[in-house]
């Protein structure tokens, strides 16, 4: 990669990048050229999940300390080499009957939103095709978000107990920590079922455990309820719903990142803590690509 004024050539593309000094975390220092740096450094592995799967960025174009906005739709002066995705968008809070979204399948385009100041990455649980047909999602999502003061060691006791229905199913659970405060919990299924079914299995687990672990776990979103609980969020399998990709840099105070972890990570509750950007390196060195299994089909999920 060849750096010439304020633009990188990056696989035959031209990339315009501006302000590489300013500092987006201030906390921890990390300015825009570290965030480049860190998205170029993940992206063999960030961008298989990104795949298909229309983009919405969250951007903080000055920082996480000022306001940050969502993003759908392309802005303007989106380079022609971006894919995009027209969609239907019902109900839109801008009124728009369709969204133009970016689809990121290079290493081109991931520079280019990392510029915009696009720190988080947020993608839903289908993708669509090379013409732009919307498939059924290829994978199962459960967020588990504690409710102070309960925390990341009450979502690693919570994460083991849906880890076991899943396998009930024969779904492989693969952990990511999020980055701010929980966790979430994905499998791979086999891309054959509706959203709607596999948010109603994802309910069904999350009101099971709630029942079997009443002072722990929480399946309704009423906020009276999930004080030193955790609200095991099945409501994330709605297609019109987004998450954190994996790998997703986070809008925190430090530059943390949504990190798949290896379940022996999950053995010790009290020694689990989000993870920085500058742990990557070394953690690819040990565990590799610990998202990958969510790359393929797995299978169905249980009917009601």
């Amino acid at each position: 990669m060849a750096a010439t004024r304020e633009a990188l050539e990056i696989d035959g593309r031209t990339v315009r990048v501006s302000n590489l000094a300013k500092v987006l975390y201030p906390e921890d220092g990390t300015t825009k050229h570290d965030i480049i740096d860190y998205y170029l450094g993940v992206a063999d592995m960030l961008l298989p999940q990104l795949s298909g799967r229309p983009l919405t960025r969250k951007r903080w174009p000055n920082g996480v300390t000022h306001e940050a906005f969502f993003e759908k739709n392309v802005p303007r002066g989106t380079p022609d080499w971006v894919r995009t995705v027209v969609l239907d968008s019902p109900g839109s809070s801008k009124g728009r009957e369709t969204i133009r979204y970016p689809i990121l399948d290079g290493l081109a385009p991931l520079l280019w939103v990392a510029n915009l100041a696009a720190l988080e990455l947020h993608v839903p649980q289908w993708t669509v095709g090379a013409r732009g047909a919307v498939r059924e999602p290829d994978r199962l999502v459960i967020d588990l978000d504690p409710g102070a003061p309960a925390g990341l060691p009450e979502c690693v006791e919570v994460a083991h107990a849906v880890r076991r229905c899943l396998e009930v199913a024969g779904l492989t659970a693969v952990p990511v920590t999020s980055g701010s405060k929980g966790l979430q919990m994905y499998a791979p299924v086999s891309g054959r079922q509706s959203g709607e079914e596999l948010r109603q299995y994802a309910r069904r687990i999350a009101e099971e455990l709630e029942r079997d672990m009443p002072e722990l776990v929480v399946s309704r979103m009423t906020k009276t309820l999930r004080p030193g609980k955790v609200l095991l969020d099945w409501s994330q399998n709605n297609p019109a719903k987004t998450t954190i990709c994996p790998y997703s840099l986070r809008g925190r105070p430090r530059a943390n990142i949504a990190c798949p972890r290896d379940w022996s990570e999950l053995s010790d509750p009290s020694t689990l803590a989000q993870v920085h950007r500058n742990e990557m390196p070394g953690r690819l060195t040990t565990y590799g690509d610990l998202a990958e299994p969510l790359l393929h089909r797995g299978p169905r999920v249980p009917a009601g």
